[in-house]
């Protein structure tokens, strides 16, 4: 992944710069150090983040592609958890081992996806699987909070924001706001549909590494991000990285 994006890493930076203003920074500043107390108020300040998942990032991982190949293969087991336990249980607190940056699109159900149930991942969702100031936010606080172990960036098949940032054509309303964040990987694989999802999933992921607060976990080994693919038809999930 890295050594694909190295020949451009000047546009990578420019455009990190660009969409991480300077209010974000300042807005980041207030989410670490306010993260200790937010995560008191979540758990009762009975535990660390670090000791809420057990799991490895590489392990994660793996229970979020076992469960798409059940999922795929028809085979789910997350229904059969008694709801009312499992309600009951992530009332007060949350205890994600994971995170997905998915599309928005309604034909790509995350918990489902996965086989997993209420409580299980921590999922921001937007038009296109970006990497916005606000996801990535989001994202930072499942990890230093919550505790994730590993952040999977989701693309899909036949993906309506990229292809109409392919196409470029005047939309209406703030549709267009989405076009910037997604230029770079169309300008490595469009027109290709396909591999212009793929390379946004990847560029996107690539973004999620630059953040300060990630990179710190990604370098102590407590998370992995990576980019994937799933494929409506079949329902399958592939790691690209």
């Amino acid at each position: 992944m890295g050594g694909k994006f190295a020949a451009n890493g000047s546009r990578l930076t420019n455009y990190v710069r660009t969409a991480m203003s300077n209010s974000r920074r300042a807005f980041l500043g207030q989410m670490v150090a306010g993260a200790a107390a937010l995560a008191a108020a979540e758990s009762g300040g009975n535990r660390a983040a670090s000791a809420q998942s057990p799991l490895s990032p590489d392990a994660a991982l793996q229970q979020l592609v076992d469960g798409n190949r059940r999922f795929a293969e028809g085979r789910l087991t997350s229904f059969a958890e008694d709801l009312e336990l499992l309600k009951a249980k992530t009332a007060e607190k949350q205890e994600p081992f994971a995170a997905v940056l998915s599309c928005a699109d309604s034909r790509v159900p995350v918990e489902l996806i996965f086989d997993q149930s209420i409580g299980h991942v921590f999922v921001t969702r937007v038009a296109g699987n970006i990497a916005t100031s606000a996801i990535i936010a989001s994202l930072e606080y499942g990890v230093a909070v919550l505790g994730a172990k590993a952040i999977l960036v989701l693309g899909h098949a036949n993906c309506g924001a990229v292809k109409a940032s392919i196409e470029a054509k005047a939309v209406p309303g703030q549709i267009s706001a989405l076009y910037p964040y997604i230029r770079p990987a169309i300008e490595r694989a469009a027109p290709d549909l396909d591999a212009a999802i793929k390379a946004n999933a990847q560029f996107q992921a690539a973004l999620l590494r630059q953040s300060p607060v990630l990179a710190e976990h990604i370098k102590q080994s407590k998370l992995k991000i990576v980019a994937g693919f799933y494929d409506l038809a079949s329902g399958r999930v592939s790691v690209l990285d």
